[in-house]
């Protein structure tokens, strides 16, 4: 993504500019191939819209929409000016500026000028012949190359598919109108077919009547028009467009793996998908979709999808195999996941042939290697093949040709509940098991009765070569946490699951997406062999997290994207109860562990809160406004272009301890039982802060007679920056707890010892002290070196024994994260080496690590900076690395 020169990062909001109001995609099928060469996808993507009926109905709002969604239409009425503004003129796109300046305003007219200098604004030869008064179908769009917009014609197949024109009262309509109208309609038991029929129609070719369509495309969307057509009633209701990604768009990655492989990858940027296909972007435009995507054949291509996909050889390609994908739930477009690169599926035992290229190798290498649709296909390869039921079970597949050797194996990994343990505290009793659900008509694995006994679902994991054995625990860790996250929430949302190690590059520990998540790198133990659970906990909470989002973030998502505590602030809070029932902890044991947690995070967020902008600590700050969009359906996200609020932590923390100080007045079992009950009422919808509160005050009418109302609870909580009182007061219980004294004591020693070398020669060796160390978790470790930071003065000899007796260059990203910080706080240089491959490879978490080693003015440390920087930037994410750039040069 081109940088804009007239951004600020401190109040810029992102635009999303689809008209939902309007038209809503409700499928869309894409036809994508990787280039890895030049760096792009081409390709196109097909849409299948439906208009807006003129009153704001709970269908307005996508087929996910229920209760929750339909409360905050009926509050659209009180649109925002700035909204309105952008609306009125979406249909004069295109013009002079001056027009431009009347639509927008004179600062959108500068960013228009600016997206038209660096080659943004794009736009059909005949748009200029379109009118004013034309319906504009508006998409979010940014950094594609757009070729062609067509109307899909499938008359033909309209007339022999079986689906009746004249149902659902659409006889006004034209018949391909209606027979769109009739397939988005069919009943959710016909999906396959429905599938198929979306496939087929895709391939139709454009409409021949020589009404082509017009398009404009400026920095953030594409607008298209049919000449003459003044409603979205009379709009077409099948376009294709075709276009390309750019090598530098923001939603797709393209990096090299940690075995210098090349790859892409969905980024998961602030502007989500729109960098991959034109969509609407709205969470209210929720869709399902199909994907057929080409890729070099020794690749594999993982994608959010309902089922495995088993590659097939594309005849008009021989180095390509196709791979297809399909969804049935409605989600927003921003949930849509890509990956393809030269991956390998993680077993229990790594390959013969890939032993010897694992065996020697601790840290991956740096050094970058350059690396017509086809006709009618079978069930299989449209993707509409067995269920995920059918479990395959046989020989690995082929993901080249015969002559080939590289092998994944296909079959997905399963585990007896003998394997993963018996619950110690089993939830899954305590609400009844009723489904009554309240979202539209699709498959829902929450009213099947096998689902709801399904434990662990099929699951697989996936990394580079150099990283196989690492990534071992990864796949041992998965069916345990799987089946502790069914034990508490019930039912799993989605029928399988994928687990990619993605590039060093990646900017978080985590993301979770439907069928796939991503965990970076640094949830992997660093040492050889970890000492049982304590060297599995980073990466085991990190997965209870991620897992979590499949309730929470995904199938229940937030409707308006400024909420992210929504999502993330309930990942936090469940990743705790989730990871201890993994490990079998006792009711003490839990409530110890998460209460040194919480002290750990509320160090976190009072550091940060310190640190940062006022209006960054809102966790709801569109306030009374929230979820309000202009009467086209368009809306600004407040303050996600900001390249600083990426790496806060603010709506994981205070929206964790917010849900904390919940649960401490009703009870912890009942909230967790609250959790299941409230899944149960709103999975396959959006929702708002209010719609969980106002049913916990239902729920609990003894809150309310405390004096814990809506009101009450979004001015301390949502609506102002800094903390709560509660916060305060809880912070110093759980400062005097068991785990924390034993570290409180454990620090003591440190100290003493510190002193102890202070003043004395250095000529005559010393004789070190013999001390006791107790053993601690690493969690314990985390919290003692964060004390230790403290001190102003450390010895280098106490600071070689901490290194020692902890082994902490071997420990996970959290305690060596801490370590490094010592050892550039008191400038240890026999350690620099520790910091270095940190910044290398746990780039997800050394983002502030280079301002440390600016700040301290030490030219050693600042040139260890430059350095690290110069390794990694080009692979490095941009938001980070336009941080890390602006701390450094």
């Amino acid at each position: 993504m081109e940088p804009d020169g007239d951004l600020n990062p401190d109040t810029d909001d992102l635009p999303l500019r689809a008209n939902t109001n309007h038209i809503l995609v409700r499928h869309y099928v894409l036809d994508l191939t990787v280039h890895f060469g030049r760096k792009v996808i081409s390709g196109s993507v097909v849409l299948f819209l439906e208009p807006c009926s003129g009153g704001e109905t709970e269908d307005d709002v996508g087929p996910g929409a229920g209760e929750g969604a339909g409360r905050t239409q009926e509050r659209a009425g009180g649109r925002l000016k700035d909204e309105d503004t952008v609306e009125k003129g979406a249909k004069g796109l295109g013009k002079t500026p001056a027009r431009m300046e009347e639509m927008f305003g004179a600062g959108e007219r500068h960013r228009a000028e600016v997206a038209s200098e660096t080659g943004n604004i794009q736009s059909s030869h005949l748009w200029e012949t379109t009118s004013e008064d034309d319906f504009t179908l508006v998409l979010d769009c940014c950094d594609l190359d757009v070729s062609k917009v067509e109307e899909v014609d499938f008359t033909s197949m309209s007339a022999t598919s079986g689906v009746s024109p004249e149902r659902s009262g659409v006889g006004s309509v034209n018949s391909q109108a209606a027979f769109t109208q009739n397939l988005i309609s069919m009943a959710s038991s016909r999906w396959r077919q429905k599938h198929q029929l979306f496939s087929s129609c895709s391939r139709a070719p454009g409409a021949q009547d020589g009404s082509s369509l017009h398009f404009y495309r400026d920095r953030w969307s594409l607008q298209v028009r049919k000449k003459g057509v003044v409603s979205p009633q009379e709009f077409p209701r099948a376009l294709r467009i075709c276009y390309e990604t750019r090598p530098t768009g923001g939603s797709v990655r393209w990096t090299q793996d940690q075995d210098n492989r090349v790859c892409v990858y969905t980024a998961g940027s602030p502007i989500n998908n729109r960098a991959l296909f034109p969509c609407q972007e709205p969470p209210v435009a929720m869709s399902t979709w199909q994907a057929t995507v080409r890729a070099p054949s020794e690749c594999v291509v993982l994608m959010s999808g309902e089922e495995q996909s088993v590659p097939f050889e594309d005849g008009h390609t021989l180095d390509y195999l196709m791979w297809n994908y399909y969804v049935t739930m409605p989600m927003p477009a921003s949930t849509f996941t890509l990956a393809v690169g030269h991956w390998r599926q993680v077993t229990a035992e790594i390959p013969p042939e890939l032993e010897e290229g694992v065996s020697d190798r601790t840290d991956c290498g740096k050094t970058a290697k350059p690396g017509a649709g086809p006709g009618e296909r079978t069930e299989a390869e449209l993707g509409l093949g067995s269920s995920t039921g059918d479990v395959v079970k046989g020989t690995p597949f082929q993901t080249g040709r015969e002559d080939q050797t590289t092998r994944s194996d296909s079959a997905f990994c399963y585990s007896s509940l003998e394997d993963v343990g018996l619950s110690v505290t089993d939830y899954s009793g305590m609400v009844d098991d009723g489904i009554s659900c309240s979202h539209g008509d699709y498959p829902c694995r929450f009213t099947e009765r096998s689902a709801r006994s399904q434990r662990v679902i099929p699951h697989r994991v996936f990394g580079p070569v150099c990283l196989l054995h690492k990534a071992q625990r990864v796949l041992k860790l998965l069916p345990r946490c799987l089946a502790a996250a069914h034990t508490v929430l019930g039912v799993h949302p989605f029928s399988r699951l994928d687990v990619l190690i993605v590039p060093a590059g990646f900017s978080s520990l985590g993301m979770a997406s439907p069928h796939i998540i991503f965990l970076s790198q640094c949830v992997l133990y660093a040492g050889s062999s970890g000492p049982g659970e304590n060297s599995l906990s980073l990466c085991g909470s990190r997965m209870c997290h991620e897992i979590a989002h499949s309730w929470f973030g995904l199938v229940i998502g937030a409707k308006d994207w400024t909420e992210e505590w929504i999502s993330e602030g309930f990942a936090t809070y469940l990743e705790d109860i989730i990871w201890a029932q993994a490990q079998q902890l006792s009711l003490q044991e839990t409530a110890e562990q998460s209460d040194l947690k919480a002290l750990l995070r509320w160090r976190r967020l009072s550091d940060e809160l310190k640190n940062s902008e006022e209006v960054l600590q809102i966790l709801r700050p569109n306030m009374e406004n929230t979820g309000q969009v202009s009467e086209s359906g368009s809306s600004m996200v407040k303050h996600a272009l900001n390249p600083d609020k990426a790496f806060m932590q603010v709506h994981y923390l205070k929206g964790y301890f917010l849900l904390r100080f919940l649960a401490s007045q009703v009870g912890e079992q009942q909230f967790v039982d609250f959790f299941r009950l409230f899944v149960k009422k709103y999975h396959g919808q959006l929702i708002l802060s209010q719609d969980f509160l106002r049913l916990l005050l239902i729920t609990f009418p003894g809150m309310e007679r405390k004096g814990l109302t809506l009101s009450a609870i979004y001015a301390d909580w949502l609506d102002r920056p800094g903390i709560p009182e509660w916060l305060y007061e809880r912070s110093a219980v759980w400062s005097q707890t068991r785990l924390v004294e034993e570290v409180k004591a454990e620090v003591v020693k440190w100290i003493l010892l510190s002193q102890s070398h202070q003043g004395k020669g250095r000529k005559r060796k010393r004789i070190e002290p013999k001390v006791n160390y107790k053993e601690v978790t690493s969690e314990q470790l985390v919290m003692l070196l964060e004390l230790l930071l403290e001190e102003e003065e450390l010895s280098a000899s106490t600071v070689r024994a901490l290194q020692r007796t902890y082994d902490l260059q071997s420990q996970d990203a959290e305690v060596r994260h801490r370590w490094c910080e010592l050892v550039v706080k008191h400038a240890y240089s026999q350690a620099y080496g520790d910091v270095e491959h940190f910044l290398v490879h746990d780039q997800a978490m050394g983002v502030y690590l280079y301002g440390e080693l600016m700040v301290q003015e030490d030219p050693e440390q600042q040139a260890l900076a430059c350095r690290c920087l110069s390794l990694v930037q080009e692979e490095m994410d941009q938001s980070a690395r336009r941080v890390v750039e602006e701390m450094v040069l």
